[in-house]
């Protein structure tokens, strides 16, 4: 899972396009984005559309309106990354979308899929 918000660079910049990638380079693994909102402006489908280059999601996006969801992960700020086991088991969470973390998110996966 991938906690993001529309207003953040990194996430629309850096997260986004590396969950794209991480779909295509580990096809057993599902990829889910939730853009957590934390304001009182409310987003629609249309606005998680308008991020994207084609007029398609490559990958399910909902939309945790008062964040509860980020906020049941003890998510620390967007982008969160939450890798689940297919036991639905939290494997690793990652804050943010830099090289660091990324190198993190590329090593777990490998550790992970070779469960």
């Amino acid at each position: 899972m991938l906690f993001y918000n529309n207003a953040c660079l990194g996430c629309t910049g850096r997260a986004i396009p590396l969950a794209y990638q991480f779909k295509q380079d580990y096809m057993d693994i599902e990829v889910i984005g939730i853009h957590s909102n934390f304001t009182s402006n409310d987003v629609s489908k249309e606005d998680i559309l308008s991020i994207f280059t084609i007029n398609e999601l490559p990958f399910p996006i909902y939309i945790d309106k008062d964040h509860k969801m980020y906020d049941f992960f003890n998510s620390e700020g967007t982008p969160q990354w939450i890798l689940l086991t297919s036991k639905g088991e939290v494997y690793r969470s990652i804050f943010g979308s830099q090289d660091n973390a990324q190198n993190r998110l590329y090593y777990a996966l490998e550790n992970l899929t070779e469960q």
